[in-house]
């Protein structure tokens, strides 16, 4: 469920509390391309998840409000949210199932399954071309799957820094990303779910995307 998150910690992918805009008419291969960017963004989440070891889940993260099991539990539960969603549900039909701790004893363990998951049912569902039930009214199931696939690519930077892992993104992804976020940064960023852009150099297309999401590309917790 895309909802309000702490300032500064929102990815690119968490809408504002109005429509961020659908695409309009939907191809066929609008929907492969995008069902190949959804899995792309969770195999870069995934690979991020196994560098986490047990002694980071406490540690701090670029979300200055989470640590590392917040961030996890965050996500997790995006992806949790996202059969529901994507099958028709709405947030009241679903009441609080899916608040609190989502990672239980093995929180490796259930970000593998929250995201094998959501692959499996945006894959499946997204050539319906479903309308998602979000908090901030109905939405294409094409935009909303847009949302997802910048949420697991800035947080899977968020957790890779948290944990001193690869920060390098999927490049193509930092681009797809980039131009979709283009015409919603301003959005996003005025209804205080970004922090300011930070005034720092921003040399590649990935810095530039962390940037515009309100992140400092050489963040470190020391």
């Amino acid at each position: 469920m895309l909802t309000r998150l702490p300032r500064g910690c929102g990815a690119v992918g968490s809408a504002p509390a109005w429509h961020a805009g659908g695409q309009g008419f939907e191809s066929p291969q609008l929907h492969v391309d995008l069902i190949e960017q959804h899995r792309r963004s969770l195999d870069q989440w995934r690979r991020t998840i196994e560098s986490v070891g047990p002694q980071d889940w406490d540690s701090p993260t670029p979300c200055s409000e989470w640590t590392v099991r917040d961030l996890v539990n965050h996500v997790v539960g995006e992806d949790r949210w996202t059969a529901p969603l994507m099958t028709g549900r709405s947030i009241a039909d679903m009441g609080d199932a899916l608040d609190g701790d989502l990672l239980g004893s093995d929180p490796k363990a259930s970000a593998r399954a929250a995201a094998d998951e959501a692959e499996s049912v945006v894959a499946e569902k997204l050539p319906e071309k479903p309308v998602v039930h979000l908090s901030y009214g109905d939405e294409q199931g094409a935009e909303y799957v847009r949302q997802l696939i910048a949420d697991h690519l800035i947080h899977s930077w968020d957790l890779a820094a948290a944990v001193g892992a690869d920060r390098n993104l999927d490049p193509g992804l930092v681009a797809d990303v980039t131009r979709w976020f283009a015409d919603r940064e301003d959005m996003y960023r005025s209804a205080g779910m970004l922090a300011d852009r930070p005034d720092v150099a921003a040399d590649s297309p990935q810095d530039r995307l962390l940037v515009a999401g309100g992140r400092d590309p050489r963040w470190s917790a020391g």
